[in-house]
């Protein structure tokens, strides 16, 4: 039986385990008046640095250090009452709006320490970076991008949060405070209603449309910030080529309608298309061309809706995935590079392939018969399926697999032991 003395002793941690679970009253531990911050600081004393900062945490200006501090025990680093940013929650509760239509992954995390200092700051919100340095951080490719265009957005250059909402909007994709163009337009940038915006879009009615389908609003290298890459109708003003007249009922109707209207144009390359033995089906489908291109400006090459990897994986997901799991990574793929292997319009060749003989097509970029010695060859037949023959596919999945080398089954055990059945 245990003693009194005992069960007091087994209490006391256990009460600090409940205490450490919720944040901290601003007097539940009893200290003497004024005692506080004050009390604090006669330990922490290089702490009167971040009290000099012209932005400090409001608990941490009045000296409520145990808001989120026990001063005795706690279950978490740092003696705080819960983990990280969910001490944060307790007082900034609200931070992700409700219903929200996009929210900041470090948020959700509750990583709030990767962009506010949780004591004081030389930057405004206590952030620990200037915001635009801050975001980049992250962002790398596109602070690449804004740092390397000629021509540059001007509320981008002034701050993210310009169109950016840091922690979550309740109103469209991307942390955007609106969807383009009411974001555009209600920033008082751009006066959709003045003739010169109409003159600048040859007279089509614009202002409704979404701006991001020609415009980059992280800057460009092209004049009117239109993507680096411009379809030549529209680089030369002629959106007559596709669309009916600007005074007409209706302008943004096409002349014709999917591959058709490409055809106008691009006659021999349908022509091409259309004469594989294999059509890749988002040629021949209702959109046709649009199912991956863009009909205006795109910053991919070739005019693609997206890069190369996502424009693909829209469909063809698995494989994306199948590739990010592999073990090693098959560069083509995991570059964004299909068309490597690929064409991705049809071709003659079983799956749009580029060549009809795997050796010719692997061997582009692997010097198969230098690092290996196993027999392979039309002349040889797949001793596990009689109607097929040894190649490169014999023994490896293009797209990745769960082993090294992206071999079928674990390189020279299982996979050896799938024709050589006397090894065993």
């Amino acid at each position: 039986m245990i003693s009194m003395r005992k069960a007091c002793l087994v209490l006391v941690p256990v009460a600090f385990v409940m205490l450490a679970t919720a944040a901290y009253g601003a007097n539940d531990f009893r200290l003497k008046p004024g005692a506080r911050g004050e009390l604090c600081l006669e330990c922490h004393d290089d702490f009167e640095n971040t009290l000099k900062n012209p932005f400090v945490h409001t608990p941490v200006k009045e000296g409520e250090c145990t808001g989120c501090h026990s001063p005795h025990a706690a279950n978490h680093e740092k003696l705080l009452a819960d983990e990280g940013g969910k001490v944060c929650l307790e007082c900034h509760e609200g931070i992700i709006p409700e219903d929200a239509v996009s929210t900041h992954k470090v948020v959700v995390e509750a990583q709030c320490r990767k962009c506010h200092d949780p004591h004081g700051s030389k930057n405004p919100s206590n952030l620990v970076k200037p915001a635009n340095e801050l975001c980049v951080e992250c962002h790398t490719a596109k602070g690449k991008q804004i740092a390397s265009v000629k021509f540059k957005h001007e509320p981008v250059e002034k701050g993210c949060v310009n169109c950016h909402n840091p922690h979550g909007s309740p109103k469209a994709d991307y942390l955007l405070k609106a969807e383009p163009p009411g974001l555009c337009a209600s920033s008082k940038c751009h006066a959709t209603g003045k003739a010169s915006f109409r003159e600048a879009h040859v007279g089509y009615p614009v202002a409704s449309a979404r701006c991001t389908m020609c415009h980059s609003a992280h800057g460009s290298n092209q004049k009117g910030l239109l993507y680096d890459t411009v379809h030549e109708p529209l680089a030369k003003r002629s959106c007559k080529k596709c669309h009916m007249d600007p005074n007409s009922a209706a302008p943004f109707n096409t002349k014709r309608e999917g591959p058709e209207l490409c055809r106008l144009c691009h006659s021999d390359k349908m022509k091409e298309i259309l004469s594989g033995t294999n059509v890749h089906w988002p040629v021949l489908a209702a959109d046709g061309c649009l199912n991956c291109h863009s009909p205006h400006a795109s910053p991919a090459s070739g005019l693609l809706a997206g890069s190369a990897k996502s424009t693909c994986g829209k469909c063809h997901g698995d494989t994306i995935a199948r590739q990010e799991m592999s073990v090693t990574k098959h560069v083509p793929i995991n570059d964004g590079e299909c068309h490597l292997c690929h064409n991705p319009h049809g071709s003659g060749n079983p799956f749009y392939l580029k060549e009809e003989s795997r050796f010719e097509l692997c061997g582009e970029c692997h010097d198969w018969q230098r690092h290996v010695s196993h027999p392979a060859g039309e002349d040889l037949v797949d001793p596990r399926d009689r109607n097929l023959t040894l190649d490169c596919l014999s023994c490896h999945r293009a797209h990745g697999s769960e082993y090294q080398h992206f071999t079928h089954y674990e390189h020279n055990k299982g996979l050896c032991l799938q024709c050589h059945k006397k090894m065993q």
